[in-house]
């Protein structure tokens, strides 16, 4: 269980939440290499975070009737993480609002129908700038990746959010009548950009509205 860090989680990152939720909400998130911060990101919003094992059953995760569930970033390549891909298939039929970074990004895609490839030249770095479609505007973001996912592959209940301004890649997903999204860069950098913070509380309204 991911401990609570309480206003230390504020002042080290820098920036406090929008709006924390209005009572402790319950997240059950997959470890495939978590970042700390995310931990920290999570319970500065209002919840109470449980980290399961990358090869936990998702049934598992269910057992814990969690408001939410959480696909953490990680190493290496999301295809041939078959458990994880299968698991998370299974959690996207359980209709929990899931939020995915990174390598759960990638995983999430897999696991809705998409494919993924390696990327001719990673992205690694605090300043990448990336485009959110529906507003337009553009975000700074820290990302450490070498894998995306295809945005031809993905089902037309899936609608890209988020490009690459480098590359054209995707940078976000998210599907069109379940509270299922995720991004492929870390909103939760530090130190680091914090131009994406309100991925979390994007989380936070979903699981409110359960």
């Amino acid at each position: 269980r991911a401990p609570a860090d309480g206003d230390a989680a504020h002042d080290e990152f820098g920036v406090r939440p929008r709006r924390p939720a209005s009572r402790r909400l319950r997240v059950a998130a997959y470890d495939f290499g978590v970042k700390w911060n995310i931990l920290r990101r999570l319970d500065a919003y209002g919840c109470d975070v449980t980290v399961f094992p990358a090869a936990t059953p998702a049934a598992e995760l269910l057992a814990i009737d969690p408001d939410g569930i959480f696909l953490s970033n990680g190493p290496g390549d999301p295809a041939v993480l078959h458990y994880a891909i299968d698991n998370v298939r299974q959690l996207v039929q359980a209709e929990r609002p899931l939020f995915g970074i990174c390598l759960g990004h990638q995983i999430l895609g897999l696991a809705v129908g998409g494919s993924t490839f390696k990327l001719k030249f990673g992205h690694r770095g605090a300043n990448h700038p990336v485009k959110e479609l529906e507003s337009g505007a553009v975000e700074i973001t820290s990302q450490n990746h070498g894998f995306a996912v295809d945005p031809d592959t993905l089902p037309g209940d899936v609608r890209v959010t988020h490009l690459n301004l480098y590359d054209g890649t995707v940078e976000g997903f998210r599907h069109t009548s379940k509270p299922i999204f995720s991004v492929q860069y870390h909103p939760e950098a530090s130190p680091g950009p914090h131009d994406a913070d309100y991925l979390f509380q994007q989380f936070l309204e979903a699981m409110e509205k359960r």
